[in-house]
This record gives structure tokens, sequence and C-alpha cells, in this order.
């Protein structure tokens, strides 16, 4: 089995939204922690940023943030609210035996969920790091981490990983 961590638009208009319950800087700081983490036990990263489409221009903080993405990460520009539409993430993730996707980034009910139900579509095994995504509300993010994500696959935390 090899799992690969897709980290979903930790991107600094993102990250600077009012989030909860984990702040953007939370979620970011913890995302490294396993992004670290994965790549010592040479398990692939994935980063995964959005551009909105029919625009001449993304809006300021449309990259990634400072110091995320590494030479050897796979990098996924989507332009929806899931990672797999419209681009070549499976055959990234095909290509390297990935089995099992470890969801987190931002935001829980949006691109990370999307992208979640896409995976497990794709016939992934799918898990989620609770505390290393939030929410546009705490609520939402507390029923998706509760109630939707272990529908689809395991729950956790970021110490499980690091």
């Amino acid at each position: 089995m090899t799992s690969a961590l897709i980290l979903i638009d930790l991107m600094p208009r993102i990250i600077a939204l009012p989030l909860a319950p984990h702040t953007g800087e939370e979620v970011l700081a913890r995302c490294h922690r396993l992004a670290a983490a994965f790549r010592a036990d040479g398990r692939p990263v994935v980063m995964v940023r959005v551009d909105r489409p029919n625009v001449t221009e993304q809006p300021p903080g449309s990259d990634f943030a400072e110091g995320l993405v590494h030479p050897d990460d796979i990098v996924i520009v989507k332009r929806t609210v899931g990672a797999f539409h419209g681009t070549d993430l499976h055959t990234e993730l095909t290509g390297r035996g990935v089995d099992t996707l470890v969801h987190a980034g931002l935001v829980t009910t949006m691109g990370v969920e999307s992208t979640a139900r896409a995976a497990s579509d794709h016939g992934y095994e799918v898990e989620f790091v609770a505390d290393a995504m939030s929410g546009l509300a705490a609520d939402e993010h507390d029923f998706a981490v509760s109630r939707t994500f272990p529908r689809f696959g395991a729950v956790r935390e970021t110490a499980d990983f690091v």
C-alpha cells in the first residue's frame, strides 16, 4: 500500500480567511509537519491550488504559501472545487502506485471534501487529518469530520502521522 499526502488550497488568500475551528496559520503549520513526515518516509506529497477560470490575472495571494512546495512534490493547479476534474492528478498518482490519499488543507467542506469524494470515486482509499484542515464555520467542519468523513475513511490527527 502506498499512501500520498494531498494538501488542498494552502494559499495566502485562503489561509487569511476567518476559518474555524482552526486558523489558517494553524492548519498551515500542521500541514508543513505532515509534509515533512511523508517526505522523510519517501511517500509522495501532492500540493493543490486553485486558479480562477476565465480571468486574466489571479487575485493576490493565489500561489502556494511560502516554503510549502518542495522540488519532488506533485503540483496540481485546479480550476474547479475538487482536484481531480480537468487535471492529471489521477495519472500522477497511479504512475507512483498510490492507492491511499491522506487529505488535509483548506477548506474542509469545499476543496478537501470535493477532492476526497472524487478520490473515493476513483477507487482510492481515503483518510483525513481533522486538525490539519478547517472550515468557513466550525459547525460545518465538525459535521464533516464527525459524520461525513468517517463514511469514506479513517479520520485521524496530525500526531498520528508525525
